[in-house]
Formats: C-alpha cells, structure tokens, sequence
C-alpha cells in the first residue's frame, strides 16, 4: 500500500464497490477506483464536512497528500501518552 513508504498503518476494507481506508481517528479515505477522498474539515456557513480528492491512476501523490493531513491531526489530537514532554 502506498501509506506504507510514509510509514502509515492503516486498515483496508472492502465492499459495495468501494474501499475503505482507515487511518486515524477522523481520517478515513475512500476509493471507488475512480478517485480517493477523504474529510480535510467543516464549512460552518454550510453546516457541512469539506474534501480533498485525488485521482486513483496516482496513488502515490494521494499517499502523500493523505500523510499531511495524517501528520496535522496527529499533531492536533495526540494520544495522551504521547503527550507526556
């Protein structure tokens, strides 16, 4: 998988025409093999989660924009024994 060159464990699911792609707590990626997305936050003005994308032909850059995001929520909601400096 390519999280796994970002050293990013993550959990694969199938089904229904779609894989799911389990990262962290509020980072699910989805692909219908068309494009991955994922959650990137909340428009307060339409009450509604925002998302990125990425075509599916480059996985890759998406493992890439993928582990950003990974590396901002986990900066933003560490485990508390990660916390402990």
């Amino acid at each position: 998988m390519a999280l796994d060159r970002h050293e990013i464990p993550a959990d694969v699911h199938a089904g229904h025409g779609l894989a799911l792609v389990s990262v962290w707590v509020g980072l699910v990626v989805w692909c219908d093999g068309e494009r991955f997305w994922w959650r990137t936050g909340w428009d307060d003005r339409r009450q509604r989660f925002t998302y990125a994308w990425h075509p599916a032909v480059d996985p890759a850059r998406a493992a890439r924009r993928v582990a950003f995001r990974y590396g901002d929520l986990r900066r933003k909601h560490a485990h508390p024994e990660e916390n402990t400096s």
